[in-house]
């Protein structure tokens, strides 16, 4: 399966994992639609992107913001004139203990987290309907799927979005509507620079951990993978699996393991 004059639009394209992606389907020959808040980072991503393919827009959008989401949506569509494929890419980590984390970073988790990828799925979904297919990709966490220190309400956006589009999977409201939940680990990516700390501010560094992560390139051409396979769900991970593992059968073993975490 290739993506060769797909639209395909891609959120928190501006580096990491969502830069990586518009890189390879780039190299593909898509049709992308780049959407970030970062306008000179999205810019330079359009530029790298440029070079391998003559189609590559770019789109200011703030996933949190409603009004944002529905009019970036319509804009999104008129570019190309339809859209293909949707990555719901954009996310936030955390950096703090859960006794020390304010209730109002936790809702800035959600609102990026969870809250992000929904509107715009939304606001999609009737765009998809009317065509008769579509592709959905959401890259989750492994912290979606067990809970971890320092991470309560990345945890809690990260389980809340799992069953959501497992929801959706489920439902299946369009016949060719194509749904996979991808679950990164620790990928090296600098996530941890904007890391959500107990007050609400950036961690301001990168975590160890992600330092020593999977590599992005990896990690993108994994998701691609998934994408062309029409997965499920995909999880891409090293310790991270073992954990998830240990935690299934044995209990008491991941959670003295897990409290260790940082």
């Amino acid at each position: 399966m290739t993506y060769q004059d797909k639209v395909i639009l891609i959120t928190g394209a501006s580096s990491g994992i969502g830069r990586e992606l518009a890189l390879l389907l780039a190299k593909e020959k898509a049709r992308l639609i780049l959407v970030a808040r970062n306008v000179e980072r999205l810019t330079a991503v359009r530029q790298e992107c440029l070079q391998h393919t003559p189609h590559c827009e770019t789109l200011l959008m703030d996933v949190t913001d409603q009004e944002q989401i529905t009019s970036g949506a319509a804009a999104a569509i008129g570019i190309f004139g339809h859209i293909d494929v949707l990555i719901n890419n954009a996310g936030v980590t955390q950096r703090s203990k859960l006794i020390d984390t304010s209730v109002a970073a936790i809702r800035q988790l959600m609102e990026v987290n969870f809250f992000g990828p929904v509107m715009l799925t939304k606001a999609l979904l009737p765009h998809f309907k009317e065509q008769g297919k579509g592709q959905i990709v959401v890259v989750s966490s492994m912290a979606g799927l067990f809970g971890y220190p320092w991470r309560s309400g990345y945890n809690a956006a990260k389980h809340a979005v799992n069953g959501y589009f497992e929801t959706l999977q489920t439902e299946q409201p369009i016949p060719e509507l194509y749904t996979t939940i991808i679950c990164p680990g620790r990928i090296h990516t600098p996530i941890t620079y904007s890391a959500i700390t107990g007050d609400g501010k950036p961690f301001g560094k990168m975590d160890p951990g992600q330092e020593h992560g999977i590599p992005v390139e990896v990690c993108a051409r994994k998701i691609l993978s998934a994408m062309r396979r029409r997965k499920k769900l995909v999880k891409i991970a090293r310790m991270e699996k073992v954990l998830l593992w240990i935690k299934r059968y044995f209990p008491p073993l991941f959670y003295v393991i897990a409290q260790k975490g940082n």
